[in-house]
This record gives C-alpha cells, structure tokens and sequence, in this order.
C-alpha cells in the first residue's frame, strides 16, 4: 500500500492520487525556492587539477571565469526565455518545461597551484579547467664551511 516516490514514502491513497498532489506541489515549490548549482567533478592527476563543470546549452561567451586571490569564481547568468519573447510580441510560449538558470561556483585554490597558468575550455556542454601545478623544487643539500 506504500510507494517510494522522491526521498520518501507517500501512501498509496486514493490510487495515488494524494502521492501525485502532494509530490508534484512540494516538487514545483522547492524548484522555485532552491538556486541551481552546476555538478562539477575534479581529478588531480601528477601535473594538474582537472575541474569539470556540466553546463549544456551555454555560449562560452556567457561563462565567466574570475580569480580573485585564492579563489576562482566560475558562473552563468541567463535571462528568462520569456523575457527574450517579450522582443518578438507576434509570439507566445504555448509550453515551456525547462528554462536557463543562472550559477555560480567558487572554488578556493591551494598554494601548490600555478594561477598564472590556469586555461579553460568549454565543449559539448562542459566546461574544462586545467589547473597546473607548481613545479617542485626538492631542497638542495650543500654543505657550508665555517671561517
């Protein structure tokens, strides 16, 4: 008599149907409520971090990328869809199910990272951070001699 729906259990009154109201109202309020924040995965290899930031849709030229001393600031903001119809008044939205959000991340960066050489790139809808790492120098033993 109970079904899984969304993080939670609702139970199966009325065919459903109490699930259905009840999931698809808190569903529409909290999308309304919460900000997108865009998934970001990241790789340190030997020479490098790898950041990924899945952002489908965008112009590169609508990322930005801003370092601000130890932290980099990556974010996207989009004017409503609807908005950009007010331009053209001989046409209306007869369904509009998805829109842009806007974004922004900010992630700190440590001493071992070479921020004059970080470099971006954004292709099929992820945006490519390679962040390089300071070379290392390995201490130097040297022997001093006492006058």
């Amino acid at each position: 008599m109970y079904s899984k729906r969304n993080y939670g259990i609702m139970p199966g009154t009325f065919g459903g149907f109490l699930g259905d109201v009840l999931h698809t109202s808190f569903n529409h309020l909290n999308e309304e409520i919460s900000s997108f924040s865009a998934p970001v995965n990241i790789q340190e290899t030997s020479t490098s971090y790898e950041l990924q930031l899945v952002a489908p849709g965008l112009k590169k030229e609508d990322l930005k990328l801003n370092l601000d001393r130890n932290i980099m600031h990556i974010s996207f903001e989009q004017k409503d869809q609807k908005d950009a119809n007010k331009e053209q008044p001989e046409s209306k939205w007869l369904r509009s199910e998805y829109r842009m959000r806007s974004f922004k991340r900010s992630f700190t960066l440590n001493e071992k990272i070479d921020v004059t050489k970080i470099a971006a790139k954004y292709a099929d809808g992820i945006l490519h951070v390679t962040m390089p790492k300071k070379e290392v120098t390995e201490p130097t033993a040297q022997e001093i001699s006492v006058n």
